[in-house]
């Protein structure tokens, strides 16, 4: 039997990689490779880069123009845990350099910043956009160590809800599938605050999924619209993170007791997040004369999830 050698995946301290983030860290973000690696996370097409550009007597560590749109992009590092100072930074450079995309990159993001990029996103102008981003680095025995970018927060889709055209159907833009998810995740927060908001509200978009934070960087609830089953998954994601997912798995029972609902456990081992998910029957595209009491029960079900999951990790 073929005995395949596996290596063991370390993180490394970024701090050994980079002492100091405008000397080491922007001078290595700002070359051709590694923004080339942030467009493809992002969905990005930076150019024209530079670094530290001057906002009265402060400065922003880097400023690109985004080629697909035209529009500024700035781009502050903080290779420690988010705060308050650097929240402030972001905002005033993205007020002084008229930016329309905002990157906030951290080592660890804290849940209360997660949710203030949050507030941002759902309640800023159309043209405004923000990414919190952590910056991991890994090695796998003796290899070079390898940047990972993991998205921590950002705009839905680029898409900030525009009702009126929605109901005109003036976006032509948009296929079929794109024009019900829209019309889905609209319809949905509108529900959702019928009920009291009893978890914050994203933008809608045409994305199939929509997010909700259950207070950790690592783990969060998603709700995905799987058409051609003709149902709605409604799951918890846990990024890099089998010692949560295996404490949850030892309560299997309690926590399925107490959100009322059998669920489907997946453990990965192979990078991908592990899941614990339930899916909901019902969906269908051409037919929303069900739609009031779908969304009901998803709520319903999100909402219990979100304060069992958050009780138990």
């Amino acid at each position: 039997m073929f005995d395949m050698k596996i290596g063991r995946l370390k993180e490394v301290e970024l701090r050994n990689l980079w002492t100091h983030e405008e000397n080491d860290f922007s001078s290595w973000l700002v070359k051709e490779e590694n923004i080339e690696y942030l467009n493809e996370i992002l969905g990005l097409t930076l150019v024209d880069v530079i670094r530290e550009r001057r906002v009265g007597s402060f400065e922003c560590d880097i400023f690109a123009k985004d080629e697909s749109t035209d529009t500024n992009v700035i781009i502050e590092n903080q290779l420690e845990t988010s705060d308050h100072d650097y929240l402030g930074k972001i905002i005033t450079y993205a007020s002084g350099l008229d930016a329309n995309v905002v990157v906030w990159i951290v080592k660890r993001a804290r849940e209360e910043h997660r949710s203030a990029i949050e507030w941002l996103n759902n309640n800023t102008t159309n043209n405004l956009n923000f990414f919190l981003i952590e910056i991991h680095a890994y090695s796998i025995g003796d290899s070079a160590p390898a940047p990972y970018f993991e998205i921590i927060e950002q705009p839905n889709d680029f898409i900030k809800s525009n009702k009126s055209s929605l109901n005109n159907g003036t976006d032509k833009s948009l296929n079929k599938a794109q024009l019900e998810r829209l019309n889905f995740w609209t319809k949905f927060n509108e529900k959702l605050e019928d009920m009291g908001k009893p978890f914050n509200l994203r933008k809608p978009s045409t994305d199939h999924w929509y997010d909700v934070t259950i207070g950790s960087s690592k783990s969060h609830l998603t709700i995905e619209l799987i058409n051609k089953e003709n149902l709605v998954r409604i799951g918890m994601y846990m990024s890099n993170d089998h010692d949560t997912f295996d404490k949850l798995f030892a309560k299997r029972d309690i926590i399925e007791s107490e959100i009322g609902v059998k669920l489907e456990w997946v453990r990965e081992c192979n990078g991908s997040a592990s899941r614990i998910k339930y899916n909901l029957n019902g969906l269908n595209f051409d037919d929303h004369s069900n739609y009031d009491e779908l969304m009901q029960n998803i709520i319903i079900i999100v909402s219990k999830m979100q304060k069992v999951f958050r009780k138990h990790i």
